[in-house]
C-alpha cells in the first residue's frame, strides 16, 4: 500500500464521523487469579476518548488478561470495570459489545467459511443491536405502530447494516477480497479483516491486542492512519503492541506492566525512557 492509499484511509475515517457519543474505559484494582498466582494484581488504568492508549510488557506480564477483564471474556476476582462511567464488571462480554466496547485478539478470530465480507457484516450488525438496547442495557419495547407514521422497515436497517460493512472493508482496502473466504487469506489480510469487523460496529471504545502482528510495511502504514484518525474522532483506543517504535510512533500515553502489575503510566516519551520499563521490556532505539 501507498502513503497516498494510507491518505485516503485516514480521509475516509476523518469524513465518517462517529455517531456515537464518546466513553471513557477505566480499571480499577482489577485482580486476577488463577490457582494461587495473580496474573493481574491491583491494576488501575484510563483509556480517554480521543487519545491512543498502549499497554506494554514483557511475554507473561498479564496484558492479555487484563484485556480479558476489560473486555468481558474473563471476570476480575476484585475491582471494578467502567465503560462511560457505567460499571460494567459483572457484564458478559456480548453486553459490553452492544454497549461500545470493540475488541481484536492476540490469535486471529475470523469464521474461515464464511466471505471476507460476511465476516466484517457480523461487526456491523452488531450497531443494529445496540440501538436496541437502553442505558440500562434493557432492551427497549416495541411500540404499536400508529397509521400515518413511517416505520423504520427491515429494509432500511439492512441498508444501514450494508453501508457499515462497505465503509469498513474501503477503509482497509479489502474490497477487492471482499467476495472471498476468509481462511483462504493471510495472515495479514486477516488481521485487517478483524479489525474491519470491529469497526463496522462503530464502537465507543476499541481494544486491540497486537494490532500490526503479521502486517507488512504498507498495512502497518494503513493502520496508523486509521487508528489516528479513530482517535481524531474523538474514540478511545487501546493497544497491546509488542513493536516499541510503532508504540514510540503511535500512541498518547503508555502504561507498562510487569510480573501482573503495573510499573509505570504516563506520557509515551517519559514512560519508554523510564529504567523501570527498559529493565523489563526494552527501549527505543
Amino acid at each position: 500500500m501507498s502513503d497516498s492509499h494510507g491518505r485516503r484511509a485516514a480521509s475516509h475515517a476523518a469524513n465518517h464521523p462517529a455517531t456515537h457519543p464518546a466513553a471513557r474505559l477505566t480499571a480499577r484494582g482489577i485482580v486476577r487469579r488463577y490457582g494461587g498466582i495473580e496474573a493481574v494484581a491491583g491494576v488501575d488504568l484510563v483509556a480517554l476518548p480521543g487519545r491512543i492508549t498502549a499497554l506494554v510488557g514483557p511475554n507473561g506480564a498479564g496484558k492479555s488478561t487484563l484485556f480479558d477483564c476489560l473486555a468481558g471474556t474473563a471476570r476480575p476476582d476484585a475491582g471494578r470495570v467502567l465503560l462511560g462511567g457505567r460499571d460494567v464488571t459483572g457484564l458478559p462480554a456480548h453486553r459490553r459489545v452492544r454497549l461500545g466496547l470493540a475488541r481484536t485478539f492476540q490469535q486471529i478470530a475470523v469464521f474461515p467459511t464464511l466471505s471476507v465480507a460476511d465476516n466484517v457484516r457480523v461487526g456491523a450488525e452488531q450497531r443494529t443491536e445496540r440501538r436496541a438496547e437502553r442505558p440500562t442495557g434493557r432492551r427497549t419495547e416495541q411500540r404499536p405502530h400508529r397509521p400515518g407514521r413511517p416505520r423504520r422497515s427491515g429494509r432500511v436497517e439492512a441498508r444501514a447494516v450494508a453501508e457499515r460493512t462497505a465503509g469498513a472493508l474501503r477503509l482497509f482496502g479489502l474490497q477487492d477480497v471482499a467476495a472471498e473466504p476468509a481462511g483462504a487469506q493471510p495472515t495479514g489480510v486477516l488481521r485487517l479483516v478483524e479489525l474491519a469487523r470491529a469497526l463496522a460496529g462503530e464502537p465507543r471504545v476499541l481494544l486491540l491486542d497486537e494490532p500490526a502482528a503479521g502486517l507488512d510495511a504498507a498495512q502497518t502504514a494503513r493502520l496508523v492512519s486509521v487508528l489516528r484518525s479513530l482517535a481524531g474522532r474523538g474514540m478511545a483506543l487501546l493497544l497491546v503492541e509488542h513493536d516499541v517504535e510503532l508504540v514510540a510512533e503511535l500512541a498518547d500515553s503508555v502504561y507498562a506492566m510487569a510480573e501482573g502489575r503495573m510499573v509505570a503510566g504516563g506520557p509515551t516519551a517519559t514512560v519508554l525512557a523510564d529504567p523501570r520499563v527498559t529493565r523489563v521490556w526494552g527501549a527505543v532505539t
